[in-house]
């Protein structure tokens, strides 16, 4: 019956000793204080004397997202329609036109790639996808987004999520 007594007892101070035991493990969220959500407006015309690149300094943290939307009603007085890179246009015959863009901390382009020689492009074709093209950057820090239900492709979802002010942004 001591032999019992004694497990009894043991079973109970080590189910004592483990119930007390403080196993809570504390989340400590990250806040990036170097990066703010930010936009920018960049407009170029690609051509055989840029390689069909636009380039613009920039100056961002390694940590950050960087997200390029093209202006594709531009020649419209109806507003902004924006539409998230990278992007193939489907042009006539065959043509494929890609809008992409390239960053690191100090530089963005923005480039187009065709699958035919862009300078045989029709001037209508050259107006609408090569002249005057309106680009706008948005710079978001990347510990935000990581597991944000935020849509990129949709210009509006990205602006209200990171509560952006697009009625003044200015060009680089």
């Amino acid at each position: 019956m001591k032999k019992y007594l004694f497990l009894s007892l043991m079973a109970f101070a080590t189910l004592g000793t483990t119930v007390s035991c403080d196993r809570s493990t504390e989340v400590v969220q990250q806040t990036d204080n170097d990066t703010y959500p930010m936009m920018r407006d960049i407009r170029g015309t690609f051509n055989a004397a840029n390689q069909y690149t636009i380039s613009q300094g920039i100056n961002i943290q390694t940590t950050d997202v960087v997200l390029v939307y093209r202006n594709i009603n531009s020649g419209n007085s109806n507003g902004a329609v924006w539409q998230l890179l990278p992007k193939t246009e489907y042009l006539s015959n065959s043509r494929e036109l890609d809008y992409n863009f390239l960053f690191n901390t100090t530089n963005l382009e923005i480039f187009t790639e065709a699958n035919f020689d862009q300078a045989t492009m029709t001037a209508a074709e050259a107006t609408t996808f090569l002249n005057n093209q309106q680009f706008r950057v948005v710079l978001v820090p990347a510990s935000q987004g990581k597991n944000a239900n935020v849509d990129y492709r949709d210009y509006n979802s990205v602006i209200r999520f990171y509560n952006l002010d697009d009625s003044h942004v200015k060009g680089f």
